[in-house]
């Protein structure tokens, strides 16, 4: 769909016209917008803080998904899978070699995204459903590794403890002081996401995505920019399992597994592939789907005491599929389609109807 600028607004030069923020009363709400998420531990409960940091780090972890599904068209269930690597790294480099965290956060994330170049070579000869099965290997792989390799190193199946980051004496050792590392963190990888979209890699990535055989004669690499994909994907994904690692204290090869794939993917859908705004979104609203869940496990074991143990579990399960369901019947593009829907609308009225 076609930007729709407002009545007498022009583009008066290249700049402006590639301007995200165009208005400085956008720039004011959102300086505004960061600065309550930054000062949120001072109004809010500590359980709205957790979940807000769980957000955020699920976010990063959606933006890499988006980099290699929705701009480049190759879809993969391994993203959890390049988290535990991620997680695995940092923790190790800590722990062990008494590496700062804010080093050893970009080397989690350069490590998982060279496994992701591994999983990403079987995108050079197949698609569909058999790339899906190649990227799904990853899920079973790093975990059964994790499990059984260096068993006096990774402690097996119960995993390894994992050191709380200190800046200069401070420790982020509260959900109120994790918060801000995460919010930087998130604001760090959403720049850097959104302008590969608009870069030439992003828009070769796209046309990978749209038709691979015509961007090949047209002289884009396949076998360049899909693995350019694969290893920004696992990047995003080790940034978000070292955060999560850290902010858990533990790490093991259950930590994230197969069903936290497909929630990251199934977030995707509802946000909308291909968009800047998507991954933002459909985190946002499955994640509070998730947490209503776990808030109405409980009232509903009181109301039906025969529950089984899972019911929580599967509450969780079923709002998610619900609104997978929804949106794949109603809003396929996902909600941030519908957003900039409303947004034409409202720049259309009293003629919107």
């Amino acid at each position: 769909m076609a930007v729709l600028r407002p009545a007498g607004e022009f583009d008066e030069s290249y700049a402006y016209d590639m301007a995200t923020l165009r208005r400085p009363w956008q720039w004011g709400l959102l300086g505004l917008f960061i600065l309550a998420l930054y000062t949120l531990p001072l109004y809010a409960s500590p359980s709205v803080v957790s979940l807000v940091n769980r957000i955020g780090i699920t976010i990063i972890a959606v933006q890499g998904l988006n980099l290699l599904t929705g701009y480049t068209g190759q879809i993969s269930l391994g993203q959890a899978a390049f988290m535990t690597t991620g997680g695995y790294i940092s923790a190790l480099l800590v722990n062990n070699l008494g590496w700062s965290f804010f080093l050893a956060l970009p080397a989690a994330a350069v490590g998982a995204g060279l496994v992701g170049l591994l999983f990403g070579l079987p995108s050079l000869r197949v698609k569909g459903f058999y790339l899906v099965m190649a990227t799904l290997a990853a899920q079973f792989i790093i975990p059964w590794f994790t499990r059984n390799a260096f068993p006096a190193l990774l402690n097996g199946a119960q995993g390894i403890n994992v050191s709380v980051p200190e800046l200069f004496g401070y420790q982020f050792n509260e959900a109120s002081r994790y918060l801000a590392l995460t919010l930087t963190v998130l604001i760090i990888t959403t720049v850097v996401a959104h302008n590969v979209a608009r870069s030439r890699l992003g828009r070769a990535f796209v046309s990978i995505r749209d038709h691979d055989l015509a961007a090949e004669l047209l002289g884009v690499n396949l076998f360049t920019y899909k693995l350019q994909a694969f290893f920004l994907a696992a990047v995003y994904a080790g940034i978000a399992g070292a955060l999560s690692a850290h902010q858990l204290r533990h790490i093991n090869s259950e930590t994230f597994n197969l069903t936290d794939s497909i929630f990251l993917m199934g977030m995707l859908v509802v946000g909308g592939l291909g968009t800047s705004l998507g991954p933002i979104l459909g985190a946002i609203l499955v994640e509070l789907l998730i947490e209503a869940a776990t808030l109405l496990g409980p009232i509903y074991v009181g109301l039906f005491p025969g529950s089984p143990i899972g019911a929580v579990q599967a509450m969780r399960l079923l709002f998610f599929g619900s609104a997978l369901l929804f949106f794949l019947i109603f809003e396929p593009r996902g909600l941030s389609h519908r957003w900039q829907m409303l947004k034409a609308a409202w720049r259309l009225r009293p003629f919107s109807h």
